[in-house]
């Protein structure tokens, strides 16, 4: 009994034949390939035809037959000869010449097609006969390749053995030598997998891949559906999907730990009492529970993973799970059996991290290609990750989940004190960014680039936080105040403890960005209350009045570029400092300039 894999080979076989012969690519697809319901992309017949010619000419070049692969690689109607002249009639009939005598009409064609004559037909003759030598021969070729025993891929297969030389040779050039790189490769890096190979484009890209789905079976990889999507078109489970929960390099919500590393009767664990504040059974809940406390407001109850994250809160699970990997993968422990000694060891692991547990950061956590760290971490970075891992053994201890913290005896290295730099910020400097920013274009995102760097420089608010701002948390003056248009309002915020806190705010500001929501069809109000959940920095979609958060990433993004633009023109020492400025140093000049906020 034939199985899929030989009945699909033989529908190649026959498809190939009929185009061979010079049958409709269309109908030829429609009889031998098309599956049930299926509509005949002329595009994904050509890509199709590709390839195939491409895995028969491979299948010549294994046999070591390499004239044979070349001969199938031809188009047949490259021997058709000239192209087809139009008739007697017909060309007296388009040049207007009906009325003229039979003998100027043969004149005026042999002018118009020189060598159309006798000669010429036994040249159509002679090119008819080397298209019929060529296609003679590519059918015999075709059924010496039918008649080999039709041999499977294998996933270590050099790419070279089953794909067109050329683009194999550009696959072998960026490391993808076998079959097995190729997926792994595809898999990793999504549908557009081929950006960093050079010389293969999105067509040909759809050409190996398709060839690589006609074969997963026989070679035992298969192309995820993830790499055969643009990443926006995939949804939020589908990513979490392409990476399964494993004891491997994984992400904390992926790290699937046995009992005997989870810490669920780990070496420290206290006894449970009635006085333990923590309801955690295991590390990772213990974890988790820790990163609640550190954004969520007086009273919490844990529940689970938050499903927003603040800046502070991503950078603790970093450490955590940094510390959480390193425990269970290289000294094979819970968290919740380390030791003095682990500490000091893990120390001097992140000083030079493994080449293996490196990568870059833009790849993100559901990615096969996710690592916890970039490399080797500076001095202040050594420091800064202990420091947070000490605090969470602490809070651990505290919660009553540990007995002790094996951080209390391991001395935090010691920085060397930098040189005091004279402040980045002088007034000067914003002055020329402040000219700069006019002379930007009033386009919708220079407007809010604008607003941004001064409600930042006004508030002393970091990045995380002014992107955070939204209408509602502004509160206008008094009645009895808001005779003067000038009168500052006020800001309400929320600092990291859940205090609320309300920080002046230039009227001046507040009309800017009241002109913004006006300008595209808002009510031109901040209070408003259909301007609530409208973000200050709001992006605002061309000829619409829908909003969407400027992310803060977009914000620092946008900014860097605005700085080494504006330090353009400049003498290299202003340049410099121009270029270095960050919005620590518009915070700074926020905190001299605003007087101290008042407590809600």
């Amino acid at each position: 009994m034939k199985t899929h894999r030989q009945r699909l080979q033989r529908a190649h076989f026959a498809f190939m034949r009929a185009l061979i012969q010079g049958l409709d690519a269309r109908a030829s697809w429609d009889r031998y390939l098309r599956l049930e319901g299926e509509s005949a992309d002329m595009r994904n017949v050509r890509r199709t035809i590709g390839w195939m010619r491409d895995a028969f000419a491979a299948a010549a070049r294994r046999e070591r037959r390499p004239g044979t692969a070349r001969l199938i690689l031809l188009d047949p109607e490259r021997f058709s000869g000239s192209p087809k002249l139009p008739t007697l009639e017909d060309f007296a009939r388009e040049q207007g010449l009906e009325d003229f005598s039979h003998a100027e009409q043969i004149e005026a064609y042999e002018a118009a097609h020189p060598g159309a004559g006798s000669s010429d037909g036994a040249g159509q003759g002679a090119a008819s006969s080397r298209r019929a030598r060529v296609v003679q021969r590519q059918l015999e070729a075709l059924r010496w390749l039918e008649d080999l025993t039709a041999e499977d891929p294998r996933a270590d297969d050099p790419v070279s053995a089953w794909l067109n030389p050329l683009l194999a040779g550009r696959l072998e050039r960026s490391g993808l030598s076998t079959l097995r790189e190729l997926v792994e490769h595809v898999n990793q890096s999504g549908s557009r997998w081929w950006v960093r190979v050079p010389g293969i484009g999105a067509h040909k890209a759809a050409r190996v891949v398709e060839w690589l789905q006609a074969t997963e079976q026989a070679l035992g990889l298969r192309v995820g559906r993830h790499a055969l999507r643009k990443r926006s078109q995939l949804a939020f489970d589908e990513l979490q999907a392409v990476v399964q929960p494993a004891l491997e390099l994984r992400p904390l919500e992926k790290l699937m730990l046995p009992p005997s590393l989870d810490g669920s009767s780990g070496a420290f664990r206290c006894a449970p009492s009635i006085e333990s504040k923590s309801s955690s059974n295991n590390d990772v809940e213990a974890v988790l529970e820790w990163l609640h406390s550190r954004g969520a407001p007086s009273g919490w109850e844990f529940s689970s993973m938050p499903a927003v994250l603040t800046a502070t809160q991503r950078s603790y699970r970093k450490e955590a799970e940094r510390l959480l990997l390193w425990a269970t993968l290289e000294r094979g422990k819970p968290l919740s059996s380390l030791t003095a000694d682990d500490v000091s060891a893990y120390a001097d692991f992140i000083v030079s991290p493994p080449a293996a547990w490196c990568g870059p950061r833009h790849h993100q956590r559901w990615s096969p290609m996710w690592r916890p760290f970039e490399g080797a971490l500076s001095p202040s970075a050594q420091r800064q990750a202990l420091v947070i891992l000490r605090g969470l053994f602490s809070h651990l201890v505290h919660r009553g989940y540990l007995t002790c913290s094996p951080f209390v005896s391991h001395a935090l290295p010691v920085i060397a004190p930098l040189t005091v730099q004279p402040d980045h910020a002088d007034p000067i400097q914003w002055d020329l960014l402040d000219r700069q920013l006019g002379l930007q274009s009033d386009d919708e995102a220079a407007r809010r680039l604008r607003r941004a760097l001064r409600w930042i420089r006004a508030t002393g608010l970091r990045i995380g936080e002014v992107v955070a701002l939204r209408c509602e948390h502004l509160v206008p003056p008094s009645l009895e105040e808001a005779a003067d248009a000038d009168t500052a309002w006020l800001l309400e915020v929320k600092d990291a403890e859940g205090v609320t806190k309300r920080l002046p705010i230039a009227a001046a500001h507040v009309r800017e960005l009241e002109e913004e929501l006006a300008r595209h069809g808002l009510e031109p109000r901040v209070d408003a209350q259909s301007n609530r959940g409208v973000a200050v920095l709001a992006r605002f979609d061309a000829g619409g009045a829908q909003t969407r958060s400027w992310s803060a990433s977009g914000l620092h993004k946008a900014m860097k570029r605005f700085l080494l633009e504006a330090a353009q023109g400049l003498d290299e020492l202003q340049a410099s400092r121009v270029r270095r400025l960050n919005t620590h140093d518009l915070r700074r000049v926020a905190r001299r300039a605003t007087p101290g906020s008042a407590s809600a």
